[in-house]
């Protein structure tokens, strides 16, 4: 029998404690457990960010980390694209339309047939996208639709089957300049998957009305550029499933059943002999997109089992354990407050002000502070506050301006500013030079920006501001002004490399902004746009090019889930919160988040807690057996 060192060309190394990455050789004997270890292979799905909207009979192209989706029912002209970590908006396609094919990458991508919603006006038109724009290309000469099943790469494409009133089984290729007939595929079929090349592609699944019995037998067949050849069984037949890898190294996931009727959420991979059932997809549905990926990081997204959904799943199969990001509850603030900021870390959060149910007086001077587990109660501010700038940490936090509400409808804005020390509050002699609240507010406590929001009146009389101002910790002078006079809008990152983004701006339209704007300590330059424009929204990020988004409301009374990340170039999705809510506090950075209170209608206020945590990635650790 052969040694490990003489299969893998090195010795299992033996060492006291598991290393945090794998060894040479990938196995090691701990001498302090006295076992063998090793790498082993984690095969699961985890939940990715929704898409920017939710849809079924998407085209899909591109890889796990760098996808495209385009068109779909009810957005037929949507085109998005995921970078791993979310979806953002790209520019639309010039035939809308759903059930179409795609492939390639999402810089170099075609999509064809499809077609146009709500009614069944089958398409021929094909389309390339550049990464940026989409071009009209010759088109297919068969109109059709076929949810799944392109093929190949933008300048090398297959299209097989389909639908255009009547159902289909002949092959079209495509090089980069025309289309032409080829190989007849063995049955008459549509809604199938499709994965591999033009010259080595694989067809799964399908829809077959003359089929006796089962209309989805899960038939497969593998193409060599000329002809097709019939292959082994899918063990789970379905149509409408999303697929992709290669024609020896196949995948194919969820889907919709006949003569039940249901869909499904198992997943198969091919070896190029046989199928193999590995781990569900988390939610069962049909008519998605996915992409080609490969059988070891596989992307699917949008789709329905009911409703039209949002959701992305990601599959990889690896050494390494994939957590996806995530939104959980965190231990609820001692009572329900609205109009509360705060800053800080997830562990580490100084809340403070806000308004409460019951009164006069609505505005409190409560200041609490948040461990990662608990909330204890700190020292009060001067004078009951909401709707403060927050800056600094938990034991040098920074509070200014505001403004108290006694219920008469007269809401001056404060000049206060306030220095904690991880105890106690203590009033500076340095004043904002204009009372306002509801501003974008980052930085630490001896060097902030407070930029925008609204002067309450009555004198001056009620304003919304573009200035900006700095705090050097003793100190506050005129920085340079904001794009456009906003309130109730969020900040992130640090007095020399700051953002601020949505908010209310009653000049623009619409008014609910989704506009970004980026500081350099001096001057405000435009951000590519948010995805949802809205008011009273979170934040988090000490970084200009880390930054979350969170939570708010688009329009008066709407509350909102929605979660943004801002990579210092453009906002893509990340994971919804579960309780949508505006006007509520939040700390932290772009990948471990605190949103706490809030305004939830109804009741009009909140104590609920949520933390945010990024996708994290970690090596599977796994014990082997020795004889």
């Amino acid at each position: 029998m052969s040694t490990y060192r003489e299969i893998i060309g090195k010795k299992i190394k033996t060492v006291s404690s598991d290393p945090s990455d794998g060894l040479d050789g990938e196995m090691w004997y701990n001498s302090t457990t006295g076992t063998l270890r090793g790498l082993g292979i984690s095969t699961a799905w985890s939940s990715g960010s929704p898409l920017t909207t939710g849809r079924t009979g998407i085209g899909g192209a591109g890889t796990q980390t760098a996808a495209l989706a385009a068109g779909g029912d009810s957005f037929p002209s949507k085109t998005e694209e995921y970078n791993g970590s979310g979806w953002t908006s790209g520019n639309v396609m010039g035939t809308p339309r759903a059930a179409l094919g795609a492939c390639g990458t999402q810089t170099s991508a075609l999509a064809f047939g499809g077609y146009s919603p709500p009614g069944l006006s089958y398409k021929t038109e094909t389309e390339s996208y550049d990464g940026s724009s989409w071009s009209e290309q010759p088109d297919i000469s068969t109109a059709r639709y076929n949810q799944g099943n392109g093929v190949g790469t933008s300048t090398a494409a297959l299209y097989f089957a389909g639908y255009n009133g009547s159902n289909l089984n002949n092959t079209e290729e495509y090089n980069g300049s025309s289309w032409t007939n080829s190989g007849v595929y063995p049955t008459i079929a549509r809604d199938l998957g499709g994965s591999g090349t033009q010259t080595a592609a694989l067809g799964m699944g399908g829809y077959m009305p003359p089929s006796p019995g089962s209309k989805t037998p899960g038939l497969s067949t593998t193409y060599d550029g000329s002809s097709w050849t019939a292959g082994p069984t899918m063990n789970t037949g379905r149509s409408h499933l999303g697929t992709g890898g290669t024609q020896t190294a196949g995948i194919g996931a969820g889907g919709y059943r006949t003569p039940a009727t249901a869909v499904t959420n198992v997943t198969e991979t091919f070896d190029g002999t046989s199928f193999t059932e590995t781990a569900d997809l988390g939610t069962a549905r049909r008519t998605y997109g996915s992409r080609d990926g490969t059988t070891s990081a596989f992307l699917v997204f949008g789709g329905s089992g009911g409703p039209a959904t949002s959701l992305t799943e990601e599959f990889n199969s690896s050494t390494n354990v994939i957590t996806a990001g995530a939104w959980a509850s965190g231990t609820s603030l001692p009572q329900a407050i609205k109009a509360i900021r705060g800053t800080g870390t997830v562990d580490a959060t100084l809340a403070m002000g806000g308004g409460t149910p019951s009164g006069p007086p609505y505005a409190i001077n409560n200041t609490y502070q948040y461990n990662g587990s608990s909330w204890t109660a700190g020292g009060n501010l001067a004078a009951n506050n909401q709707n403060v700038g927050a800056t600094g940490t938990v034991t040098a936090g920074l509070c200014f301006g505001g403004s108290n509400s006694d219920g008469s409808g007269v809401n001056p804005s404060f000049t206060i500013t306030q220095e904690y020390n991880g105890s106690a509050w203590t009033t500076v002699p340095g004043t904002l030079g204009t009372g306002v609240k509801n501003m974008a507010a980052a930085g630490i406590q001896t060097a902030s920006f407070s930029a925008g929001g609204y002067q309450g009146g009555p004198s001056p009389p009620p304003a919304t501001y573009n200035v900006t101002e700095e705090y050097d910790g003793t100190n506050w002078t005129t920085g340079g002004v904001y794009p456009t006079a906003t309130q109730t809008l969020a900040g992130a990152g640090t007095l020399t490399a700051g953002l601020g983004f949505g908010g209310y701006s009653p000049a623009t339209t619409p008014k609910y902004t989704n506009v970004s704007a980026e500081y350099d300590g001096s001057s405000w330059t435009a951000g590519n746009s948010m995805i949802t424009g809205r008011d009273q929204l979170g934040s988090a990020g000490t970084s200009q090019s880390a930054a979350l988004a969170m939570f708010g409301g688009p329009t008066a009374p709407t509350v909102s889930t929605t979660t943004e990340g801002y990579d210092g170039t453009s906002w893509s999705t990340r994971p919804n919160m579960a309780v949508a809510r505006k006007n509520a506090g939040s700390s932290g950075t772009g990948t471990a988040a605190l949103a706490f209170g809030g305004y939830v209608p109804p009741p009009p206020e909140t104590a609920a807690v949520e933390e945010f945590t990024a996708e994290t990635e970690s090596i599977n650790v796994k014990t082997f057996a020795t004889s």
